[in-house]
């Protein structure tokens, strides 16, 4: 080696594996004169041990060296090595360059098949492999950060879901016995109650109940992310189903002002579905189109043949959603923040368990909304049979 200024101590490392000495000292001098540091292989096992033990930022290999153990013959013990890099976990992120004697097609190929970011004939020139290098070298960087993002972030949801698990155990217990409470209230078991009174109890025991199931949603998908949902199919008629689902909601409507209406065209097939997941998918798709207007809408229910399966669709007239939260309004509590809809008391949960369960069944969820923001349609298709009648839920 040349007598040359070593580069700083937290430079990037490269790995250059090549059974010629010669063609090792010219790279690591070229490297050094770039700002690198770097680590020398002759061999392709050497070179997997080395890359496995020190993790350099970046491979440089020769495509014939001695393959020793690793099965191949020499000509090709470059691309195993690259091979096995690119298939650990490990390692799979660093760069490898293949710098070689051999200018063939067939080989370029091959060196991308194996994995290979980059191909340099020799003799290369030294510019050029330093842009190279850094140029993956900032890839690799800029891949690492967004991985390094991504695991925070897993983290970070961990923790929420977990506090999440533990404040609604604890709160579902004593909410319950105030529900209780104020249900013997509501009774005269003590005592004869005024109008006003039993008014005010009325709303507070509303807005329990209302609490209530906020917390059996959370502690509902909670469930089903980390368990598996168990299907209990049974025939389904899309007319009856929506025609049940209708009469469910008939009293609320008519609170409402709302109107509900069925449509089904007669070549909807006969579908096999766990019924009280469906109506409960139903029903929050129905809660939403009733509480986020500010006046009484009108609820379509529809059900119609689509490929092999039947397409149901939840249409209202009141206000849409905007096109950026056609996607997430279907993640954990998401919900849609515009000035346009009204305030209501939501979970952010419902669409949440909606897509779980269309997904259990094979199926997909979507949404809609009409021009100048007016309507919204939550489409799910289901096919005749789902895949299995138990699934892994993640």
């Amino acid at each position: 080696m040349t007598g040359l200024v070593p580069p700083p101590a937290d430079a990037p490392v490269i790995l250059v594996a090549d059974d010629v000495p010669a063609n090792v000292e010219l790279l690591f001098d070229q490297l050094h004169v770039l700002g690198f540091r770097a680590i020398a292989a002759s061999d392709g096992p050497s070179a997997l041990k080395t890359c496995f033990e020190e993790m350099p930022d970046l491979c440089i290999l020769d495509v014939s060296m001695p393959a020793g153990d690793l099965g191949v013959d020499d000509r090709s013990a470059g691309f195993e090595v690259c091979r096995r890099i690119k298939r650990d976990p490990r390692t799979a992120r660093i760069p490898v360059i293949f710098v070689t004697a051999l200018n063939d097609t067939t080989d370029r190929v091959k060196a991308i098949e194996a994995g290979g970011d980059d191909f340099l004939t020799k003799p290369h020139n030294r510019l050029v492999l330093g842009a190279r290098v850094r140029s993956l070298l900032k890839l690799k960087a800029a891949t690492d950060a967004l991985e390094e993002s991504l695991r925070k972030q897993k983290e970070l949801e961990k923790v929420r879901d977990d506090l999440m698990k533990m404040i609604v155990h604890d709160l579902k217990s004593p909410l319950t016995s105030i529900i209780g409470a104020m249900e013997m209230l509501m009774d005269g078991d003590f005592g004869v109650l005024a109008t006003n009174q039993r008014t005010a109890l009325g709303e507070a025991e509303a807005r329990a109940e209302d609490l209530l199931a906020l917390i059996e949603d959370l502690l509902e998908v909670a469930r089903l992310e980390n368990t598996s949902m168990s299907l209990h199919l049974a025939p389904t008629a899309p007319g009856a189903l929506l025609t049940e689902v209708r009469h469910e909601w008939e009293i609320r409507s008519q609170q409402e002002g709302a109107r509900v209406t069925v449509e089904v065209t007669d070549d909807a097939p006969v579908i096999n579905a766990d019924q009280p997941l469906l109506k409960r998918v139903f029903g929050n798709l129905v809660q939403n189109a009733l509480t986020h207007s500010s006046r009484a809408v009108t609820i379509t229910l529809g059900a119609r043949k689509e490929n092999d399966g039947t397409l149901f669709t939840v249409a209202d007239d009141g206000v849409g959603i905007p096109p950026e939260y056609h996607d997430i309004i279907f993640r954990k509590f998401e919900q849609v923040k515009t000035p346009h809809i009204p305030r209501v008391r939501s979970s952010g949960l419902g669409l949440a368990f909606c897509k779980l369960v269309v997904e259990a069944h094979g199926g997909r969820i979507w949404v809609k909304s009409g021009r100048d923001m007016v309507g919204s349609a939550f489409h799910f298709w289901l096919p005749v049979k789902p895949p299995s009648t138990t699934v892994a839920l993640s």
